[in-house]
């Protein structure tokens, strides 16, 4: 008998997934090639996969673009429609909107699609979920900040902008001028790495426990096997929660980026 028929319960494990390598081995594709440098794990593969579909996507949807769009291409210019119209020009309005509209669309297009396989079975968990790809993102989102102040103000000014609050007492700076430095330019690309990675680990996390559970209590074969019943619900309804946050968590970190930016493009307006 299985052990799965067996009613035997195992904790989710992180080591081999979120942690390659950690342990000197590397039983992956490519594991052996330069000390595991090159090597492609289960979450590096679906990382290659997603991006190969976003790029089919819009390729297939703007391969011949029409004026008065149609079919498949008025599916794509709907989802850019909405981070135009309901982010980048929403936060930064239409001139500077448009002027930073590709990384922000890059941005939040890139999220979603990775985070799409959370909820595809034999996937099953988000690239995002292990920190590389956030960082990622979360860098190409701070050098975009930095570009648009420096751009603006000149590296002096922008750097004097951001950290400096005008009037206040001059030995107040010595408290405040550390916390803005800190809060603008450490805090926010680690937050959005973070708030990132956080939330589908855990999201991966609890589903696994709760299908793990599901298939402990019903192999139990007596008054417990009616739990897995409970545990099933639970399950499928996190799995449409996790839909939820699959956008959400796009939008929010797209919209942060645009926020961040205007912060840049205004610093001296404290």
């Amino acid at each position: 008998m299985t052990l799965s028929l067996e009613g035997r319960f195992h904790a989710p494990n992180l080591d081999d997934e979120f942690f390659p390598g950690h342990s000197g081995h590397y039983d992956m594709l490519f594991g052996d090639v330069a000390n595991g440098m090159f090597a492609l794990d289960r979450f590096m593969l679906i990382r290659i996969l997603m991006t190969v579909i976003l790029c089919v996507f819009f390729a297939v949807g703007m391969r011949n673009p029409k004026l008065v769009p149609s079919g498949f291409q008025n599916v794509v210019e709907y989802f850019l429609d909405f981070v135009r119209i309901h982010i980048a020009e929403d936060i930064l309005g239409k001139k500077e909107g448009r002027r930073f509209l590709p990384i922000i669309a890059t941005t939040f297009f890139a999220v979603i699609a990775m985070n799409i396989p959370a909820v595809i079975p034999g996937l099953n968990v988000s690239p995002n979920a292990r920190i590389g790809f956030p960082i990622a993102l979360a860098v190409l989102g701070y050098i975009t900040m930095i570009y648009a102040g420096v751009k603006r103000y000149g590296a002096g000014k922008f750097l004097k902008s951001s950290v400096v609050i005008p009037n206040l007492p001059p030995l107040l700076h010595i408290l405040v001028v550390p916390i803005e430095f800190l809060s603008t330019f450490i805090i926010r690309p680690v937050t959005l790495a973070l708030r990132l990675m956080a939330n589908f680990l855990a999201g991966h996390l609890i589903l696994v426990l709760l299908y793990s559970a599901t298939n402990f209590f019903f192999w139990q074969l007596n008054g417990w096997t009616a739990v897995s019943g409970v545990t099933i619900i639970a399950a499928v309804a996190f799995s449409l929660y996790e839909c939820i946050v699959i956008f959400l968590q796009a939008y929010i970190f797209a919209l942060l980026v645009a926020v961040y930016v205007e912060l840049s493009l205004h610093a001296d307006s404290h």
